[in-house]
């Protein structure tokens, strides 16, 4: 029952933690609430963590969705959380976990932040973060940012609320390899996943 009462309390202090966030600047915040368990199970199943060493989360915000993504990691794995809130980052930076690295920064800066980790490239890169609320030239920094920062068979992972992210990432990955809805969650999501273009043609 305790155990119970203190999952419970945990997770309203996350929400109000979250709901802080996004009165302190909308625009940072993709949601005004956490990802439900809905969501981070299909961020997990998208992700494809079972032969990742190196994975990125951009916009961790209060860390469920971080958690979630440790729990399915390798043990032999990192994670670099990155938020531009060093709100957020301070509350992630709690998680009692060896792997992880808790960042303040910008996506844009995704190559120098792993390189200032000792870390090449990312195997996987998740973001939750708004890009229907930032300029499209810093949307598409981060994006390219993203690309050139990923391993030869990574991954990126992106879920929103609108499609601002796919209309953007079509210039700098092409077609997604899958999406899907994510109609439990609150706000209803949806979910993308790409690789790297194929140049070959």
């Amino acid at each position: 029952m305790e155990k119970t009462q203190h999952r419970e309390r945990t997770r309203t202090n996350k929400s109000i933690d979250f709901f802080r966030g996004f009165l302190k600047d909308p625009r940072q915040v993709g949601s005004i609430i956490p990802s439900s368990r809905f969501m981070e199970r299909r961020i997990i199943e998208f992700s494809a963590l079972d032969d990742a060493r190196v994975v990125v989360e951009l916009g961790p915000g209060t860390g469920g969705t971080t958690r979630a993504l440790l729990a399915a990691m390798r043990p032999d794995a990192r994670l670099v959380a990155i938020d531009v809130d060093p709100a957020f980052t301070e509350i992630v930076s709690a998680i009692d976990d060896p792997r992880l690295v808790a960042h303040t920064g910008s996506a844009a800066d995704l190559a120098e932040i792993l390189q200032q980790h000792g870390l090449s490239q990312a195997d996987v890169v998740i973001s939750g973060i708004p890009f229907s609320t930032m300029p499209k030239s810093v949307g598409t920094a981060i994006l390219e940012a993203v690309r050139d920062s990923l391993s030869a068979d990574g991954v990126f992972v992106a879920y929103q609320f609108r499609a601002e992210v796919a209309r953007l990432a079509d210039s700098v990955f092409g077609p997604p390899l899958r999406s899907a809805p994510v109609p439990l969650n609150i706000p209803p999501m949806r979910i993308w996943q790409w690789s790297l273009p194929d140049d070959s043609g």
